[in-house]
């Protein structure tokens, strides 16, 4: 009987605590909120080789290192839709950051500990520097901007492997965007 007694207190421990793992998972797997706009008058089948936008790169406030880590990423995805990069380019390639300090409160309002009583209230505060990522499209020819992609996602500073990973990850899903599925009507 006690041995049964333990096994289920134990059972019921791990229940109180499951929520609480449950919300760390899914805090810890953060996804890339992506947006994309385009000029719809634009043909998109005319656009095969770009370059990047000098004037408009140097103008992001962001380290130097990231700046060719983005660039990279986007080289990368551009060619691997299809398009080359040229001297005499059909689109321009520019990019602008945004950072901001992002902070959630969770009203936890359950837990388990110790004391008078096996239970604690309370909230727990969490601090994560967001960014967004524009990536702007504009045609060589016009000098129109005709595709703009946003990717906000949280950021990761220190590890550099991650680091890269994550601008890879956040460019791919912007870029995952383009080009616009067009339908007729």
């Amino acid at each position: 009987m006690i041995t049964f007694l333990n096994k289920t207190s134990k059972a019921m421990k791990a229940l109180k605590i499951l929520p609480i793992m449950l919300l760390l998972v899914l805090t810890s797997c953060s996804t890339v909120r992506v947006a994309a706009d385009y000029d719809r008058k634009a043909n998109f089948n005319n656009y095969n080789s770009f370059a990047f936008y000098k004037p408009g790169i140097d103008k992001a406030e962001i380290s130097d290192l990231d700046k060719k880590r983005i660039l990279r990423a986007i080289d990368a995805e551009m060619m691997a839709k299809g398009l080359t990069k040229s001297e005499m380019p059909d689109l321009l390639v520019s990019i602008f950051t945004k950072e901001r300090e992002r902070v959630d409160v969770y009203n936890n309002n359950f837990g388990y500990g110790w004391g008078w009583s096996p239970y604690y209230y309370g909230n727990s505060i969490s601090r994560t520097t967001e960014g967004s990522l524009y990536i702007d499209l504009i045609d060589a020819k016009t000098n129109e901007l005709v595709w703009q992609g946003i990717g906000t996602a949280d950021l990761i500073n220190g590890d550099l492997e991650r680091k890269e990973e994550r601008i890879r990850e956040i460019v791919k899903e912007i870029l995952m965007k383009y080009p616009p599925e067009i339908t007729n009507k």
